[in-house]
């Protein structure tokens, strides 16, 4: 399998709801997914879908930013890859992928956040050189 990761452009923020969705452990609808996405594109963000051919079968982001405690940093955000390629080797294809553009923009770090009761991601983070650092914290209104 032969997988292409492109920038996905705030124009095509359609293709990739439905995995964005998969997610979510309440659901958000489309509308207001699209609404949220298209306010990030205004941010330090962009998105990438992974392919296998023409087919989008993931789709990730990456928040640029300098951080008083790492410098120049990524965070990944909203990883998510279609059940049926999981188990496959996208996920170290992706990850290889983020590191070169950390490495080629010379950013410090990379790090990203997963829910607490998402194990399997945990294991393959660590697996790929990551390590827990803290807790994330939400309050909301």
């Amino acid at each position: 399998m032969e997988l292409s990761f492109n920038r996905i452009l705030k124009e095509e923020i359609d293709i990739i709801i439905p995995l964005i969705q998969q997610l979510a452990i309440t659901p958000i609808s489309a509308e207001v997914l699209k609404e949220r996405f298209t306010e990030m594109f205004s941010q330090n963000y962009t998105c990438y879908g992974v392919f296998d051919s023409d087919r989008i079968i993931g789709v990730f982001g990456l928040w640029e930013m300098t951080r008083h405690y790492a410098g120049k940093m990524y965070e990944a955000d909203h990883i998510v890859i279609a059940k049926e390629y999981r188990g496959k080797g996208v996920g170290k294809q992706l990850f290889a992928f983020i590191d070169e553009l950390a490495k080629k923009y010379n950013a410090a770090t990379v790090e990203l956040n997963t829910y607490v009761e998402n194990f399997k991601s945990h294991k393959f983070y660590m697996n790929e050189g990551y390590v827990i650092r803290g807790y994330h914290f939400q309050k909301k209104y």
